[in-house]
């Protein structure tokens, strides 16, 4: 063996020698190759880098509805739904607490349109219900609209009575008794902002949220608004 060892390499032994190392090195568990194929940036990268890219390209190209990703937006930065006291339409101290809430999110997003809807819980006629669960939308539109909100872009839609229960009982349920706000479209103006003027648009209502003027009517906006 040793005077095998002492006997030079032949050509082919070099080559063999050679191809080996070279894939050794090209292994996944080489740090050095690890670096030189990944990606640019990879670094710096958290869980969410570029994902702001990739919703603007989605939004651009048609293929993630500007419409959804607003509601998903309001879904998640407000509160959504108030409650009501049984066989009421009075809005109490949580509900307008949470719908001035509401309408803070909704000035900053002229463009945007909004149905609320009302339920009731199980106790009393159907058709009594849905004309509750109606009049309790419309107690949130009303103080939507005091609290700086046009008009236009809100509509109490038909009621859904009892029929869509949180908590299926046919008891009283105070989770049952409640009015949804959801995102439904667009002002007809302009059915989406995505020229150069949204991120204008946002700033600007961001600013003149903090002052007394709020009323915001589209990408102009300019009414005068009152707080309750």
């Amino acid at each position: 063996m040793r005077d095998l060892m002492k006997k030079p390499l032949t050509r082919a032994a070099l080559a063999a020698l050679a191809a080996s190392t070279m894939l050794a090195a090209c292994t996944n568990d080489n740090p050095a190759m690890m670096r030189l194929n990944s990606e640019s940036g990879m670094l710096l990268r958290g869980t969410d880098f570029g994902n702001a890219t990739m919703n603007n390209t989605m939004i651009l190209s048609g293929e993630k509805s500007y419409a959804i990703n607003l509601a998903n937006r309001f879904a998640a930065e407000t509160i959504t739904q108030v409650n009501f006291a049984f066989d009421s339409t009075a809005l109490d101290a949580g509900a307008r607490t949470a719908l001035r809430e509401q309408a803070n999110w909704i000035r900053q997003f002229p463009e945007v349109t909004f149905r609320v809807f009302g339920h009731a819980d199980a106790p009393g006629s159907n058709a009594y219900n849905k004309r509750l669960g109606l009049q309790r939308a419309r107690a949130v539109v009303n103080f939507l609209v005091r609290n700086g909100v046009s008009r236009s872009r809100l509509e109490a839609v038909s009621s859904l009575g009892e029929t869509q229960p949180l908590v299926p009982t046919q008891e009283r349920e105070r989770r049952n008794r409640r009015a949804v706000t959801e995102v439904s479209g667009f002002v007809k103006s302009h059915p989406a902002v995505l020229d150069g003027k949204y991120a204008q648009i946002v700033y600007r209502d961001y600013v003149e949220s903090a002052q007394a003027r709020t009323g915001l009517t589209g990408i102009e906006g300019s009414d005068l608004a009152t707080s309750e």
